[in-house]
């Protein structure tokens, strides 16, 4: 099992391609070549080959065969779905660095949509969050170059830099009647996967921005020094995984397993190859991925079952869905927020040989009780109706060829617990009187801070403070 979590422990589960995208990559696995070796579709290979000859004959200008067979493997797979890509020789390279949790750059998620480059999310403390970068830009230029016609690789190149060099982006918004310029300063991004404070005593609040390679441990090191911290018997905390897109597989698993009860299932995957089929459960052997010892194993006994409440939004994909999926399938925390991403696919990184690779959508991700997460998400036990510009952020079913949701699993795996059906959707929270730094569009909120309403409300939660009701009006105003 062990050997099998090796391979599949760099599983990229990040929610798109992107500036700054926490990515990561796997081995291939031997495949029997019995599967491999099918018969080839020989009509169409030679429609290929004729339009490869015209190219190469009648275009205005000479075209070397590398470019046409790069651009061809990359039509193939970009026409997949939106997360299945080539990957070039400097591609490549990006990806295998990409998972340490320190890049150059300007901070955002990004996908391609219809020609344009479009904004998932600013990354938070980077130079596009604090510029006012928002979900759902289309970034159409870059400095002077219109973005139209470059592939998202390229937009991506021209968006990366020297450090401390700036460029100009122009972007079309919703509801803006002309476009907005903002010039960026590129930085060198050290992104800071888990922050955590004491919001009083007995009250803890950890936020995870990434799953990245340290993810886990950094964890169980804040969770073990907020404990110590606490000069009372801890009563509940907050894990607030607002706008992460995602990132390492294994970090997903670690995050799970801290607040679970040992051996729970934390995912299953399922697609068409036996390397596919998994199901990771909250033990070592899931998320560890070397010799070192189990850095969970000293974690306060109280952090199982101390109540918990989890925070989540449209901008929480992949990982952090799997984690909110976990944690509310086995009842241990109520989550609240907004319907979240929906990125259920699994991509498997298959290196070609020449320093090049496929990125490749194998499998799709399913909560313990057998819920799919693509297109769909995961929908929070007690909605923020505070979020009044969540309905119209973008969501993976807003992506050009997204992958289905696929058929919905009836069967609960034997590792569950059977448990109560999944409650409806309970009363919004009550939203208090907007703080005035709402009323400035550029200005993003601080997650955590005391303006943070999401986050009062689930310390109401957790205190059992009960919101009072609407005072009803009469007709004459009474």
């Amino acid at each position: 099992m062990r050997n099998k979590m090796q391979q599949f422990g760099l599983i990229l589960v990040g929610a798109v391609a992107g500036v700054m995208l926490s990515l990561n990559f796997s081995a291939v696995a031997n495949k029997d070549t019995k599967e491999v070796l099918r018969p080839l579709p020989v009509e169409e290979l030679r429609a290929f080959t004729e339009v490869f000859g015209r190219i190469k004959s009648d275009y205005v200008e000479p075209v070397e065969d590398k470019k046409l067979i790069n651009e061809a493997i990359s039509g193939m797979l970009t026409g997949l779905d939106p997360h299945s890509a080539y990957l070039d020789i400097e591609a490549y390279k990006e990806l295998q660095i990409g998972t340490q949790g320190e890049f150059g750059g300007l901070g955002i998620e990004v996908t391609m949509e219809d020609g344009f480059v479009k904004v998932i999310s600013p990354i938070e403390d980077t130079p596009a969050f604090r510029a006012g970068i928002k979900t759902g830009d289309l970034i159409v230029k870059l400095d002077d170059t219109a973005v139209k016609g470059l592939s998202l690789s390229d937009a991506i190149k021209r968006m990366r830099g020297k450090p401390n060099t700036p460029i100009s982006i122009t972007v079309s918004r919703k509801g803006e009647n002309k476009p907005l310029i903002f010039t960026l300063t590129r930085a060198i991004i050290k992104i800071q996967s888990v922050k955590s404070k004491l919001i009083e005593p007995g009250y803890a609040y950890i936020r995870i921005t990434q799953f990245q390679e340290q993810t886990g441990e950094n964890l169980a090191k804040a969770i073990d020094k907020l404990f110590k911290e606490s000069t009372v018997p801890m009563k509940g905390l907050v894990l607030d995984m607002r706008n992460n897109p995602g990132g390492l597989l294994n970090g997903a698993v670690a995050v799970s397993a801290a607040f679970l009860p040992s051996d729970s299932l934390v995912v299953y995957t399922d697609g068409r190859t036996d390397d596919a089929k998994m199901r990771l459960k909250a033990s070592p052997e899931f998320y560890l991925r070397d010799s070192k010892g189990d850095y969970l194993k000293g974690l306060p006994p109280e952090i199982k079952t101390v109540p918990m409440v989890t925070l989540v939004n449209a901008g929480s994909a992949s990982a952090s869905e799997i984690v909110a999926g976990a944690l509310q399938d086995h009842k241990r925390s109520v989550v609240m927020g907004t319907q979240t991403f929906g990125k259920g696919s699994v991509q498997t990184i298959l290196p070609l040989g020449n320093n090049t690779a496929i990125k490749l959508t194998t499998a799709r991700y399913y909560t313990p009780n057998g819920q799919s997460i693509q297109a769909k998400g995961i929908t929070p036990d007690i909605a923020d109706a505070s979020a009044k510009d969540e309905s119209s952020r973008l969501r993976e079913a807003d992506l050009d060829r997204h992958l289905s949701n696929g058929k919905v699993d009836k069967t609960v795996p034997p590792e569950v617990v059977k448990a109560a059906p999944k409650p409806a959707i309970k009363t919004p929270v009550k939203p208090e009187d907007e703080d005035e730094s709402s009323k400035k569009p550029n200005l993003p909120m601080e997650f955590g801070s005391s303006s943070d309403l999401l986050l009062t409300q689930a310390m109401n939660r957790l205190k059992g403070i009960v919101p009072e009701p609407e005072k009803k009006t009469t007709e004459n105003g009474n």
